[in-house]
């Protein structure tokens, strides 16, 4: 009898990902006796070496299954799930260790039962097989959870329990991006969980007395570093959807005769795929299903090839065939058809709102390390002044992952922001321009960002034990332990680790520009051809505005910047990783790091140099190709007027280093206007500069401030206006003309006022009905636009703007900056010590601050409220990156590299 391969807990959720497909739950390994990334591979399509798992990462993946059965940190594991649970206070934690063996678990599990009855232990049980669900008995491959937790339930008088629960659990080493895990991969792990609850609660060989728990546990790093703590989440919902799934792979199963196995390219080619290039990358089938629409010579295929959505393709095949009618499709979709068969990129007819390429910009490229969150091989940094662009100042790391070289790369950008500000101040000190950050990706952002929480977090850890020695009390961790007191943070670097959290505080605000991305920047004013999630690379993207490129072949360029070894972002391709890592750790144990210092220099080196190339070949088609946009100051100006506060904030040391995730509720709550007059002034900004994102707009029925018009005559001015709101006596200002933004004509000056930007001599007046036709609107704009008949323009409601009663002006409302927590334009370094309870909320600083909080802390702790004392034990939700004297921090490299399985990818361990 052969064996049922099932996938275990991760093709589960696949099946969750990807259920909708036919070809997808055709391959599922119960049919075809391999796994899919083994299938793939059989039919010649395999996704390839820069698809796989790095080996640094997937060490950090094994090292951190190992701490969680560590016993330190075993014990704090079970505890916060426990003590979450409402459960009582377990009389000792115990580990167990379960060999991946079905019958070893099941002693194990017997075993722990019994300790929890009798004698009150919690157990954490590791490297457990348990029966995959529904397959019990028939030679199926188990599902294997990470651990799981077994703990008393509510004791009896004698102090006994009536049984036990079960509580499953994974260990998912997810990296915190900005202190935070994403939603999504928390839900994918628990969906893991789930499987390995229900697996267990249908096992015959469960003991008797013990009930699989509702909840489940995800034992996560609770920092950037590797030490584990535990997320609980009811799986009632998750167990429901993995029921589902399982029924419905045993149904399509069934469906499939015995000798589908012996001929699988026949079994695949009547399986019907539903493709998307933005989800099917993340299937090992995705190479084979691309290929065979990339052979395919039916027009309708080239659109699913490049993500148009299925109700829009009958519309847009006629772009294709050239014969079939073109209907209504939004503009975006066209110049991607288009861009995609003429090999050119197609402008957005936008100008440049950016400041890339202008005094007070730092550009920044990073080469990130798999070995940590927060680990990099080296950085470039290049700084824009008045008169020239610096050459790339490149740093390498030999310890990448240490704290040192966080601070090292915070000192670096101080030293250049310090410059930049000095500068802008330089050349106006009454209204200086604000800096920037310039890099080339969003991950370049979040690292940067997340490596200055991880620095501002021990400064102000620093400042709560200062207080300590100054009381006479031990510095000691939230949890009560003896604590690694860390250096001073000077104020030069001060600078950088405020700016990179002022940007995580603002980032719910659209118009702010602290961290600008080159790449986002690009993609507003070109549509590159081929599937969009394609220009979510600058390497791909920028060859379709580089006028020296020939016509583009879309399918050749994926091709060559997916085999490339390098990346223009942050995170490397595992062809590079893997060599990296292995010039740092050598072909023997024991060695010096790195242990090939001049291969390793010259790897990291390489690789910026393409980072820094692609960067500034981008950069400089920006800046030669597109002009600037008349809104380009004001943009700037919304940015100034916060930096001007940043500025207190940094000079009085008052909540400038405080992430988003540390703000008060009142705060939030407080800068709820704020971000709803951002969100219209970007909305503004947007529908006056981007006529492609406004033809979208108005097309959209949903969008009640704009409209698509034609004019049907010019003398008088006539409308025909595509709208059921814009009608009679409404006032209207025209912001497109065939394709072109209006605010961008000679005539018209934009002015900075205190509340507003005023724009002269854009076209507004109101609208008359004709009464002949029910949209058709004859109009008298104060400033005449010199439309001619047939133009198609793009008109707004007036009062979306602005209720200026006069037709002269059209006003933009300025956006206000966020003022609470701030000091005020009259606060001074003495204002909080000479009257504290006046300046409680403006000015107080962190010196402060963190020595009200440390004394605080203390008596807590005196009472017994904190960890270890009190039950249940108390959660640390600031997770500080700062570490118990007596605890060291694992490194992933201290063993042999270990090759992942060859049926896991990336998509398993993220």
């Amino acid at each position: 009898m052969s064996t049922k391969v099932t996938g275990g807990a991760s093709s589960a959720v696949a099946a969750s990902s990807h259920a909708a497909c036919a070809r997808f739950r055709g391959t599922d390994p119960l049919i075809t006796g391999v796994t899919r990334r083994k299938l793939a591979e059989q039919v010649g399509h395999s996704k390839g070496p820069q698809s796989a798992i790095p080996l640094l990462r997937w060490m950090r993946a094994m090292m951190f299954e190992r701490l969680v059965r560590d016993k330190r940190f075993a014990s704090e594991v079970v505890t916060v799930s426990v003590g979450a649970l409402g459960l009582g206070r377990p009389q000792a934690v115990v580990v167990a260790d379960a060999h991946i063996d079905t019958s070893k678990t099941a002693s194990a599990l017997e075993l722990a039962h019994n300790a929890a009855v009798t004698r009150g232990h919690a157990t954490l049980i590791h490297q457990l097989a348990v029966p995959f669900l529904g397959l019990e008995g028939e030679n199926a491959t188990d599902t294997h959870p990470d651990f799981a937790v077994v703990a008393p339930k509510s004791p009896n008088s004698d102090g006994k329990s009536d049984g036990s629960w079960l509580i499953v659990g994974d260990a998912k080493d997810y990296q915190r991006v900005r202190a935070k895990i994403e939603d999504g991969r928390l839900l994918k792990g628990f969906l893991q969980v789930a499987l390995g609850a229900e697996s267990a609660a249908a096992w015959t060989k469960l003991p008797a007395g013990m009930d699989v728990h509702t909840f489940g546990i995800l034992a996560v790093p609770r920092n950037s570093s590797l030490s584990p703590t535990a997320v609980i989440e009811n799986l009632n919902d998750h167990r429901e959807e993995v029921r589902m799934r399982v029924r419905e792979r045993a149904s399509e199963a069934a469906g499939f005769p015995p000798e589908t196995r012996t001929n699988l390219p026949a079994h695949l080619a009547h399986l019907q795929a539903i493709y998307s290039p933005d989800t099917c990358p993340s299937c090992d089938m995705f190479m084979f299903c691309r290929a065979e629409l990339q052979k395919s010579t039916n027009p309708a295929d080239l659109l699913i090839e490049l993500g148009v959505k299925p109700e829009v393709r009958t519309q847009a095949v006629g772009l294709i065939d050239g014969v079939t009618s073109v209907g209504k499709i939004p503009n975006s979709v066209r110049q991607q058809i288009e861009a995609t068969l003429a090999g050119n990129g197609m402008l957005s007819g936008q100008r440049r709102l950016d400041p890339i390429g202008q005094s007070g910009t730092v550009n920044v490229v990073l080469a990130k390390s798999d070995g940590a969150t927060l680990g990099v091989y080296g950085i470039a940094v290049q700084r824009v002044t008045k008169n020239a662009v610096e050459p790339w100042h490149v740093s390498v790391y030999d310890n990448p992952d240490s704290d040192a070289t966080r601070r090292s790369i915070m000192k670096l950008l101080g030293r250049e922001l310090n410059k930049a500000i000095a500068e802008q101040i330089k050349i106006d000190a009454d209204a200086p321009a604000p800096v920037h950050l310039v890099v080339p990706d969003s991950t370049t952002a979040d690292l940067l960002v997340s490596i200055a929480d991880s620095v501002a977090g021990k400064e102000l850890s620093r400042l709560r034990w200062e207080r300590d020695k100054q009381q006479g009390r031990p510095a000691l961790t939230y949890n009560g332990e003896p604590a690694v007191i860390p250096s001073y943070l000077p104020e030069k670097d001060r600078v950088a680790v405020s700016f990179l959290l002022e940007q995580d505080r603002a980032r719910t605000m659209k118009a702010r520009s602290t961290i600008v991305d080159l790449r986002r920047a690009l993609a507003s004013l070109v549509t590159a051809g081929g599937p969009t999630v394609n220009s979510l690379r600058l390497d791909y993207l920028a060859p379709w505005v580089d006028p020296s490129e020939p016509p583009i072949d879309h399918r050749a360029l994926a091709e060559l910047i997916e085999k490339s070894d390098h990346s223009v972002g942050a995170q490397l391709t595992p062809t590079q990783s893997n060599a990296i890592h292995q010039a740092f750790t050598g072909d023997k144990p024991g060695l010096p790091r790195p242990a090939k210092p001049s291969v390793y220099h010259d790897l990291i080196r390489a690789e910026i140099a393409y980072k820094t190339t692609v960067f500034d070949k981008a950069s400089g088609i920006l800046q030669t190709e597109f002009d600037l946009s008349k809104l380009q100051p004001a943009v700037r100006t919304v940015e100034a007027d916060a930096q001007r506060l940043w500025r207190r904030r940094l000079d009085l040391h008052a909540f400038d280093l405080v992430r988003f995730d540390r703000t008060s509720r009142w705060w939030r709550n407080d800068v709820v206007p704020i971000l709803e007059a951002d969100d219209k002034f970007t909305a503004q900004v947007t529908a006056l500069t981007n006529p492609l994102a406004a033809y979208d707009a108005a097309q959209d029925a949903g969008t009640r401030h704009l409209a698509l018009a034609r004019v049907i005559n010019d003398a008088p001015l006539t409308l025909e206006i595509d709208s059921r709101r814009i009608g009679d006596e409404s006032r209207i200002v025209a912001l497109h003309q065939n394709g072109y933004a209006l605010v961008e004509t000679d005539e018209v000056t934009v002015q900075a006022q205190k509340g507003s930007f005023k724009l002269s001599h854009m076209p507004i007046g109101e609208l008359t009905a004709l009464g002949t036709h029910p949209r058709q609107y004859r109009w008298s704009p104060h400033h005449d636009p010199g439309f001619t008949v047939g133009d198609e323009v793009i008109v707004a409601d007036f009062s979306w703007f602005s209720d200026n009663k006069s037709d002269v002006w059209l006003n933009m409302n300025r956006p206000s900056v966020d003022s609470s927590s701030a000091p005020k334009p009259t606060c001074t370094p003495d204002s909080f010590i000479d009257d504290p309870a006046n300046h409680q909320w403006c000015c107080k600083p962190h010196e402060a601050a963190e020595a009200e909080w440390s004394d605080i802390l203390a008596d807590r702790r005196a009472r017994g409220e904190l960890n270890p004392q009190v039950w249940p034990p108390v959660l640390d939700s600031d997770a500080f990156d700062v570490n118990a004297a007596d605890e060291s921090l694992p490194d992933p490299a201290d063993r042999p590299a270990t090759q992942p399985p060859d049926e896991l990818t990336m998509d398993d361990v993220e």
